[in-house]
């Protein structure tokens, strides 16, 4: 049995001095069921918590920059993030070597070293190698129509400031309420993921969402860590049939990598030639859902 793995994982490293915030973590199988949940702080408990839930065929989704090419700017995936998913009001930061904050980058090279198969979506992973692949919260929860953001994402992060903080801290809860109860509801999904099936997942249901900032984060990371696995195990059911590959013709590969998300997106959010192709694949997959292996873009 497949496992999928998702990490939502903070961006700074951390340093004696300060320590690094909190990664979200989740393990998810075929059947929905969530073998582990929980957070680690840096680099190194991010990779001995992957390296403790790794099997053969293993697949990863990471919410963070993991590969970043271009000394200045922003990469063509997250360009593309913008332009695809605007309408849904969701766009990428930039992300660029200049930054002084990388994690992923160092994730992606140490994940290598132990056999990790990074993947940029457009070629098929060996059969049986573990693999992982970058990924982007938002685009799953509006490219995915089980979630049912037909319009507009959620604003569970970020609630803008025109409300006092009290009334925004409150109004954030609710928000992050029904994005968990939309998440529950996935137990009977093609992929599924059923929250009941962990202490630390079932709480997001059973407990109500804490209004003061850190325990509302500690909540959000977890979220977006489930987010990113599911993201995986729907990746690799339906491959290009219910994903696109944001940044596919970006010019800059450096050593055989290339930067790209893996976006679970509706027809509408796809171009060109790809939505006529995603219609077809998605055809297929009506008629196989079991498919497990991805499809490189032709």
């Amino acid at each position: 049995m497949t496992r999928f793995l998702g990490v939502d994982l903070a961006w700074a490293e951390g340093t004696a001095a300060k320590p690094a915030n909190e990664s979200g973590l989740a393990c998810i199988d075929d059947t929905g069921r969530v073998i582990h949940a929980g957070w680690a702080r840096g680099i190194d408990e991010v990779i001995d918590w992957v390296q403790s839930m790794v099997e053969p065929g293993a697949v990863l989704a990471v919410d963070a920059p993991l590969v970043v090419n271009n000394p200045r700017g922003m990469r063509e995936c997250e360009r593309e993030t913008g332009s695809r998913y605007g309408r849904w009001h969701v766009s990428a930061n930039a992300s660029n070597q200049a930054l002084p904050h990388l994690g992923g980058v160092t994730l992606r090279g140490r994940l290598e070293e132990l056999g990790w198969t990074y993947t940029d979506g457009l070629d098929p992973v060996a059969a049986g190698a573990p693999n992982f692949f970058e990924c982007y919260p938002y685009t799953t929860l509006v490219g995915a129509a089980e979630f049912g953001y037909d319009d507009r994402r959620p604003r569970y992060k970020r609630m803008g400031s025109a409300l006092p903080i009290v009334e925004r801290r409150a109004q954030r809860a609710l928000v992050c309420d029904d994005l968990i109860e939309r998440m529950w509801r996935l137990h009977a999904a093609a992929p599924p993921l059923n929250l009941a099936t962990h202490e630390a997942t079932d709480s997001l249901v059973t407990e109500a969402t804490p209004l003061a900032d850190a325990a509302y984060k500690h909540r959000e990371d977890l979220i977006d860590a489930l987010l990113c696995a599911w993201t995986a195990s729907l990746w690799h059911r339906y491959g290009t049939a219910r994903s696109q590959i944001l940044g596919a013709a970006d010019p800059l590969v450096v050593d055989g990598r290339r930067g790209t998300i893996i976006a679970p997106a509706r027809p509408e959010q796809r171009r060109g030639d790809d939505r006529v192709r995603a219609a077809a694949l998605g055809a297929e997959a009506v008629s196989a859902p079991a498919a497990s292996a991805p499809s490189p873009v032709r």
